[in-house]
Order: C-alpha cells, then sequence, then structure tokens
C-alpha cells in the first residue's frame, strides 16, 4: 500500500491543519466540508483560507494550497474515490462519524485506508455495521494541534485492523508528514491526554490544596521537572480553557475516574475567559506586559514569579538534579512538587498497560505531544525505584504492580544498545523513533563510535565511511572549541580516507544559533585587533574549506540555524535540511554583515544564477544578496528558504526531524563514489554603480524613519562588499570579495553602537535598535 493521494474531511481547525501539512508535503488532497447555504463549497474553501492566514503558519509554503481541492460532503463525495488515505475530522459524535463512513465504504477503493481523528470516541463503535474489508483498513488518528508544529500522532488500531494498514500509514507519516508515531490502545483519551490531562487537572487541585497561584504552579510544573516553558496554565490558554473542561469532561463519563475541574476553572468557561483565542484566560496580555489571573477574587494583577533561591538555583541545572533537587525542596513548594510526581508517576503506573503495548510509547507520547523533555518512566528512573515506592507510601499510595518488576529500572544500558522493561517483566530493545533513524546519543554509546571531542563538539563514525560533526556548545554556539573541532574533523576525514562529513546534530532547537560572540566582544576591550582579524580570517578559511575538501560534506541544518550556522550550511556540497528550517544570515541585528563567507556566497550564487539569461540585469543579483543580509532575513522553513536563495534547487527535505541525519548519510555517499571539489568562481562587481543604486535605497529608508543612522552605516559596509567596492566594475574572485567582508566586518565592530548592540544581545538575548 502507497499512499499518494489524501482525502480530509473536515475543514475546521483539525482536518484544514491535516491538509495543510499534506499538502506541504507535496502531496495533492481533497478537502470537504458540509454543504454551505448559498455558496455550497464555502465552508471547505473557508477552511482552508484560515489555513492559509494562520498564525503560526499551517503551511510551509502557501503556494502548496494549490494542491488541495475544496467540495462538499453532498456533491463531491465521489472526489474521495482515488484517495488512497481517507481522514475523517467532523463533529465529535458517534452518529455523524457512523454515516460518513456507511456512505464511504460504498465508493473507496479496495486498497483505501479509511481513519477517524477521534479525541476519544472508541474506533469501535465507529466501526459498527461496516463490512470486514472496511474494518480491515480502518484505525483511529490523533493529531495534535498544531498540526504542523505538535510531532506526535498517536494510531489506534482496531482488532480487526491489518498489519499492513499499520504499515503503511505509518510509513507515509512518518516519511511524508514527519511524525513521531505511536500505537496507542482503543481507551479513552489514549496515550498523552489520558496521562497529560491527569496531571493538569492533579495540579489545578494541588493548587488549591497548598494554597499556591498561578504564577507559582507554572514555576513548579515546568522546566523545572522537565516540562515545557508553557508548564500547567500556559498550556492551558493555548489549548483552550474550554477545550480542558470538555476533555476533562469526557474522560470522566468514558472512565468513571475524577477528572473534575475546579469550581473557579468551570466559572472561566461560563465567563468565556477561555485563553488565547478570547484575550485572556488564566494570564492576560496587555501590551509588552503578563497579568495573572487571581481566582479567589476573578481579577487579574500582575505577573509574580517565585523568587525563591532554591529555585533559581535549580533552573540552570541538568534534568536530572533538577528533578532531584526539586523533591529536595522544603515547604510548600517541595510539597506540591513530591506529590504532583509521585502521584503522576502512580498514574502512570497503573494506567500505562491499559493504553499502550510499551513505556516506549508512553514516554514518547508526553514527550512529542506535551513537549516533556523526558517521559513519566525516564523521569520515574531518575528518581529511583527506592524513593518512588518511599514516596507511594508517604502518600498512602498501594504499590502497583508494575513497580514489583522494575528493580533494574525501567530503561537499562546493555552492550547491544538500551532496552526497556516490558510489561512482561522482561527487557526489551529500545525500537527507534523512526524506521531507519539514526541518534547520535544511540551512536555515541557504541563502541570506538566517538572518534574524538572536546567541550564544544564530537565527532562520530555513522559507519560506510561517513563521519558526524556534532556541535554540542550552549544552541550549538560556534566558539573556538567547535571550531577546531571543525577544523579537527576536515583534517581526519582526509587523512584517513573517508567517503565524507555530515554536520548535524540532534539538539531539538537549533543547528546552530550562530557565532559565541563572547570570544570577539572579550577582544574589542583589550583593543587586539590583529587577534580579531585573525579570528574572522580563520573563520573565513574554515569555511572555504567546507566547500574546498577532498571529500563531500553534507549539511544537516534544523531549526535555527543563524549567522554562521548558515555560512557553513551555505558552503556545503549538499544540503539535507528539515523541513523546520529558520535560517538565516541575522549579523546585521548586532550591528555586522556576515564575514564568514555569507556574504560572498549569496552574491556569487545569486550572480551565477542569472548568467543564462544574456539580457537579465546583474544589479538583481546583488539587490536580492542585500535585501536577505540588510533586513536579516529568516526563512519559515525549509520551502521558504528555498525560496529565498538559502538552499538551491537541488538541496533536500526531511519532514521528519528523526530522519534527518540517517538521509544526510545517504546524501554523502551519493557523493562520493565521483566526487570533485567545486572550481573557484569569478564574476563581474559593479562597483560604483551599484554602491549609488543601493545608497539611494538606504537614503529612502533613513529619511522615511525604517532606518537608524547606524542602520545606514550597516547597510553602506554591506552595500561595499556585495559590490566589489566603490570603484570601477571589476572580475573578482571569492577571495577578493572574502577579504572586502573581513575589512567591513572590523569596521563596524570598531564602532560603538554595534558595541552596544553586542552588549545588550549578549546580556538580554535581544536585539536592540539604537
Amino acid at each position: 500500500m502507497r499512499i499518494r493521494k489524501v482525502g480530509v474531511v473536515g475543514a475546521g481547525t483539525m482536518g484544514g491543519g491535516i491538509a495543510a501539512l499534506t499538502a506541504s508535503a507535496g502531496v495533492p488532497v481533497v478537502l470537504l466540508d458540509v454543504p454551505g447555504d448559498k455558496d455550497r463549497n464555502a465552508p471547505a474553501r473557508q477552511g482552508l483560507e484560515r489555513q492559509v492566514n494562520a498564525k503560526p503558519a499551517a503551511f510551509m509554503d502557501n503556494e502548496r494550497a494549490r494542491l488541495v481541492h475544496t467540495g462538499n460532503t453532498e456533491d463531491h463525495l465521489q472526489l474521495l474515490a482515488d484517495c488512497d488515505w481517507i481522514i475523517e475530522a467532523i463533529i465529535e459524535q458517534p452518529a455523524p462519524k457512523q454515516h460518513l463512513f456507511a456512505r464511504l465504504e460504498e465508493i473507496v477503493k479496495p486498497t483505501a485506508i479509511v481513519a477517524s481523528n477521534t479525541s476519544g470516541i472508541p474506533m469501535q463503535v465507529l466501526t459498527q455495521g461496516r463490512s470486514e474489508r472496511f474494518r480491515q483498513h480502518f484505525l483511529g488518528t490523533h493529531f495534535f494541534s498544531p498540526v504542523r508544529y505538535m510531532h506526535l500522532l498517536e494510531l489506534i488500531p482496531t482488532p480487526d485492523t491489518l498489519p499492513e494498514t499499520i504499515d503503511a500509514v505509518r510509513e507515509f507519516v512518518e516519511r511524508a508528514l514527519g511524525k513521531g508515531t505511536v500505537v496507542a490502545k482503543d481507551a479513552p483519551g489514549f496515550i498523552a491526554n489520558r496521562l497529560g490531562v491527569k496531571g493538569i487537572v492533579g495540579a489545578l487541585h494541588g493548587m488549591e490544596r497548598d494554597q499556591l497561584g498561578i504564577d507559582e504552579v507554572d514555576a513548579l510544573t515546568g522546566p523545572l521537572i522537565g516540562r515545557p516553558n508553557s508548564a500547567t496554565f500556559r498550556t492551558g490558554d493555548i489549548s483552550g480553557v474550554d477545550v480542558i473542561a470538555h476533555v476533562t469532561k469526557g474522560l470522566g463519563e468514558a472512565t468513571g475516574e475524577d477528572f473534575a475541574l475546579p469550581d473557579w476553572v468551570q466559572s472561566m468557561v461560563a465567563a468565556k475567559r477561555l485563553g488565547d483565542k478570547t484575550g485572556g484566560g488564566f494570564y492576560q496580555k496587555r501590551g509588552k506586559d503578563i497579568f495573572t489571573l487571581d481566582p479567589k477574587s476573578g481579577e487579574y494583577g500582575p505577573q509574580k514569579k517565585p523568587t525563591d533561591p532554591a529555585l533559581s538555583k535549580l533552573g540552570s541545572r541538568p534534568l536530572a538534579d533538577r528533578v532531584r533537587g526539586a523533591l529536595a525542596l522544603e515547604g510548600k513548594y517541595g510539597d506540591f512538587v513530591r506529590r504532583t510526581l509521585f502521584e503522576g508517576a502512580h498514574y502512570a503506573l497503573e494506567k500505562s498497560p491499559e493504553l499502550a503495548n510499551d513505556i516506549v510509547a508512553v514516554d514518547r507520547a508526553m514527550e512529542w505531544g506535551y513537549g516533556h523533555d523526558a517521559g513519566p518512566f525516564r523521569i520515574m528512573d531518575i528518581v529511583g525505584i527506592d524513593a518512588l515506592r518511599e514516596g507511594f507510601r508517604s502518600l498512602g499510595l498501594s504499590e502497583p504492580p508494575f513497580l514489583a518488576k522494575a528493580s533494574g529500572g525501567f530503561y537499562r544500558q546493555t552492550p547491544a544498545g538500551e532496552e526497556y522493561l516490558g510489561f512482561d517483566g522482561s527487557y526489551h530493545p529500545v525500537p527507534a523513533p523512526a524506521a531507519g533513524a539514526l541518534k547520535t546519543e544511540t551512536i555515541a554509546r557504541k563502541k570506538g563510535a566517538v572518534l574524538e571531542e572536546n567541550e564544544g563538539a564530537r565527532l562520530l563514525d555513522l559507519g560506510d565511511g561517513v563521519a558526524l560533526l556534532e556541535f554540542r556548545s550552549k544552541m550549538n554556539t560556534l566558539g573556538e572549541p567547535v571550531m577546531r573541532m571543525l577544523e579537527r574533523s576536515l583534517d581526519r576525514i582526509e587523512r584517513e580516507g573517508r567517503s565524507g562529513l555530515v554536520i548535524g546534530n540532534d539538539d531539538p532547537r537549533a543547528f546552530s544559533a550562530g557565532a559565541d560572540l563572547t570570544g570577539p566582544a572579550a577582544l574589542v576591550q583589550k583593543g587586539d585587533w590583529s587577534a580579531l582579524d585573525a579570528m574572522v580570517r580563520d573563520f573565513q578559511n574554515l569555511v572555504q574549506r567546507v566547500r574546498r575538501s577532498p571529500f563531500p560534506v553534507v549539511v544537516a541544518p534544523h531549526g535555527l540555524t543563524l549567522g554562521g550556522g548558515s555560512e557553513i550550511t551555505l558552503h556545503a556540497d549538499a544540503v539535507q535540511a528539515n523541513a523546520e528550517l529558520y535560517m538565516g544570515l541575522v549579523e546585521a541585528g548586532v550591528g555586522l554583515l556576515p564575514a564568514g563567507g555569507g556574504t560572498t556566497e549569496l552574491l556569487f550564487r545569486f550572480t551565477k544564477e542569472l548568467e543564462p539569461y544574456a539580457e537579465a540585469d546583474p544589479f538583481e543579483a546583488v539587490k536580492r544578496a542585500f535585501q536577505l543580509i540588510a533586513t536579516a532575513a529568516t526563512s519559515t522553513s525549509a520551502l521558504d528558504a528555498r525560496a529565498k536563495g538559502f538552499l538551491r534547487a537541488g538541496d533536500r527535505i526531511s519532514m521528519n526531524r528523526d530522519l534527518l541525519i540517517a538521509d544526510a548519510k545517504r546524501r554523502v555517499l551519493d557523493l562520493a563514489a565521483d566526487y570533485v571539489a567545486p572550481a573557484p568562481r569569478v564574476i563581474r562587481a559593479l562597483g560604483a554603480e551599484g554602491m549609488g543604486n543601493l545608497s539611494y535605497a538606504l537614503f529612502s529608508f533613513h529619511e522615511g524613519g525604517l532606518a537608524s543612522a547606524h542602520d545606514v552605516r550597516i547597510g553602506h559596509e554591506i552595500a561595499y562588499v556585495l559590490c566589489g567596492g566603490d570603484g570601477p566594475p571589476r572580475t573578482v574572485t571569492e577571495q577578493d570579495i572574502l577579504d572586502l567582508e573581513r575589512e567591513s566586518f572590523l569596521k563596524l565592530l570598531g564602532t560603538k553602537e554595534t558595541q552596544e548592540r553586542i552588549a545588550f544581545t549578549l546580556k538580554t538575548g535581544k536585539p536592540l535598535r539604537n
């Protein structure tokens, strides 16, 4: 079974989001909804328009919306006849879904897979009255919103679902849609919502019990214990307080368990204080200020984050230290954390065998669906089995049967790899997060796999003659240790005659946030300009070696890929980018210009693209590069990076982050057999004529209040480099422009305004406009 065309019925938030992601992957979609009154296709068309205009963006490239064909379920159901996978995402009631499935059974082809994107209706209820063939090709899917950005997809097979059906959907959503899949049992709430919503309810009641405020609870249920910054209440505002109320009501009715929300939360729903969508929920934003709801008075007041020194001290520690430290807190904070973690662990131990086939699925569901740094069983391993037993005893909780089987922990390391404890009491190999995935931590545990490492980076053996250079500094910034390891890696690959090099990492946030500015800032303070010149020259030379080495270098960027991280990417022989790529040359934001070859590369790249067109104006290439650099433009996706010119037509995109390094390795091997390093390039620089055009634009921006005097100064230096100076037109080499890059970079670095921008950014992490 191969999925090449997808149908979606229901153009609401979930259905529209599924259609947008599928089309973003280049797959044709039929999107249907109920007929409208005057315009029968209006509901589906308007649903698509909402996705086109959504913030955050639902499409990776709005041009891909052309792949979505809209219609209505009365006139156009036949459009689904040639779809390979049809996803129902209509009203959350059994009868309408059952009626739709009866109609679908009459028209779909024999191999078509039908799925319900229900959030809790039992699958066996939905398939009542359907044929065996239909049931064999049916399963539940539970996407998380927003569909593009949430990694988790729960798959819920029925007893009749064929293994081939599960495999076909899993292969498609992992490879084409980039999802992390877990198989859940057909139980209320499935895995993530059952455990996650129970945790939210527990935190709400714990808040009342320990007399804590909303700000305090979010401080105790966020990164401190390995959960996202949104913690409890910010998550509630994002999801919608009404949605939480609806889900808790449904779970309570379906399970008979206590999922009741406190009265004050129910009153928020009645008062339409639903979170972000109504302008206020647990929090309210007024301008740049955040106000927090007081549940007792019902009024908002200035946010008051806890100032407990013990919390501040734990904030920068590794996860294991944070969790253990939080459990050791004194007073009401410690009481709250201990009850929250122990009650959550107890519930996970009791319910997981009902919800999932193994603990790996449980942990990944919470990591991928709720943004936890580690799932409940990995957190339990941090806490320790004896501490869990003691914690349960202190709360009067019985010992769950599964805990008795965990004397050796829930996960363990063996020479063959990591294993997990099964519900049967035996250990099993931990499966890869996606078929064929290569994960750096798994590789690093293998004997001899770490070829070299220092405090900022390490070189790993991927097998087949391919090595991986992994940045490991904070936000993978490019400081001296990272650059030293890049040099050693290039030397070693050449010396040992290896096939090639991948540059990538598994950091969930960033490929690289750019250069570490603390080193240059310190040299500026010392006035050591010769050392600064040497530092920039060395960086340029290393980046050029990425391009000139006698073996292929493939860069695998993802997430934040800024400044120097972009420059390394631009100089790769090939790029294997993750679909979620936020790439840009952002140096202008700190008062500088790209001087690691980024300015040079965009100029040569865009100029060479125009060469086949005899009538093309070469200034268009200069202008295009100038606009990207001067505005610090950043891509919103890999498709957008390609449109901007950061990626070339031949660079490839991996939708699934977990498959990125494996895909990049294959790209190295593709190139290695007949690899020849690219020849040096020359172009015709425009000189004073190009400078004049750009100078006039900068003057206009300044006069219009769109650019400060220092912005104009920065723009002038960017223009100077891109035009090859302000003399007559001339033929220039890449080294000519690199020298101008370095010269202008150092000029700007010597200005008071740039130094102020750098100091402000290092202190606050934000840009300064001066």
